[in-house]
C-alpha cells in the first residue's frame, strides 16, 4: 500500500520567526518523499501570498518551487488546495510543476478510506467578516482589477495586509474557535461517509471524533512560536495500513552547516 502526506499553512514568505529555516524544513520534507509515495496533499496557505500575473510570479520561492518540481519528477502526485492566502493561481503551478490544483473541497477514497480534504476557510458558515473577505478574494472582477496594479505595489500591499492580519489574530483563542466550529459542523453533517476530514486554516492542532465515526483532523501551521522559537508544523501521514490511522509528526529539524 502507498503512503500519503498532508501539510497546511506553511506560509512561506511571511516574515515571522525565521523564514529561511521554515523554508529549509519544508524543502527537507519534500526531498525526503520517496518514489512510490501515493500523494502529497498541500492543504492551503503554503505561500503567505501567491498571485500570478501573465508573465510574473512572486519572487522568493525559487528553492521551494525547485523542490516541488523534483517531487513531480519522482512521479509523486501533488495536490495543491487553494487557501485564503494563495488562491490566485491561474495555471503556473499546473503547467510548470505538474500539480493538480483544487479550488474546492475534495472527497476522495484512498486505500479504502473516505477523505474530505480542504483548506477549511470556506467550509460551513464562517463568520460574516470572513465570508465577506473571501467573497472579495474570489470575485473575478476584483481579481482583474488587482491585476492592473504593478506587481511591485500589488505584492507590497498584500504583504502589508498579511502582516497586519497575523498581528491582529496572533494567539487569539476566540478567533480559533470561531473558525473551528463551522468546519466541525460541516464535516459532522456531510452527506457522504467520512473516515477522515483533514484541513488547515485554524493554525492549531486538533483531532476530534465525528458523530458518524470518522475523525476531524486540523493540521497545525509551520510558523515559528517567536523570533527564535521552534517551528511547530504538523505533517499528517496515512500509510494505508489495515487499521488505516493517520499519524501526525512534526516538521523535520534541519542541521545548518557552518
Amino acid at each position: 500500500m502507498s503512503t500519503y502526506y498532508f501539510v497546511a499553512d506553511i506560509h512561506l514568505g511571511l516574515r515571522n520567526g525565521d523564514p529561511s529555516d521554515r523554508e529549509a524544513r519544508f524543502i527537507a520534507f519534500l526531498d525526503s518523499l520517496a518514489p512510490g509515495t501515493g500523494g502529497l496533499f498541500l492543504l492551503g496557505d503554503i505561500f503567505d501570498f501567491w498571485y500570478e500575473y501573465k508573465y510574473v510570479i512572486p519572487r522568493g520561492y525559487t528553492r521551494t518551487l525547485g523542490a516541488l518540481a523534483r517531487v513531480h519528477d519522482r512521479e509523486i502526485p501533488v495536490h495543491f488546495f487553494v487557501g485564503n492566502h494563495d488562491l490566485w493561481t491561474y495555471g503556473y503551478l499546473e503547467q510548470e510543476l505538474g500539480m493538480q490544483v483544487h479550488r474546492d473541497e475534495w472527497y476522495v477514497k484512498l486505500e479504502g478510506k473516505y477523505f474530505l480534504l480542504a483548506h477549511g476557510h470556506r467550509m460551513g458558515r464562517q463568520p460574516c467578516a470572513s465570508r465577506f473577505l473571501h467573497g472579495m478574494f474570489h470575485n473575478r472582477l476584483l481579481q482583474v482589477l488587482f491585476s492592473c496594479l504593478h506587481p511591485r505595489w500589488a505584492f507590497a500591499l498584500a504583504r502589508k495586509w498579511s502582516a497586519w492580519n497575523r498581528d491582529k489574530h496572533n494567539g487569539s483563542c476566540k478567533q480559533d474557535m470561531n473558525l473551528y466550529k463551522p468546519v466541525y459542523q460541516y464535516a459532522a453533517t456531510y452527506d457522504r461517509p467520512v473516515d477522515y476530514c483533514i484541513t488547515g486554516h485554524i493554525h492549531t492542532s486538533e483531532r476530534c471524533p465525528l458523530p458518524a465515526g470518522g475523525e476531524l483532523i486540523v493540521l497545525e501551521d509551520w510558523l515559528s512560536v517567536g523570533p527564535s522559537g521552534p517551528v511547530r508544523g504538523d505533517i499528517g501521514i496515512f500509510r494505508g495500513t489495515e487499521k488505516g490511522e493517520i499519524e501526525i509528526i512534526k516538521a523535520p529539524v534541519v542541521v545548518h552547516a557552518h
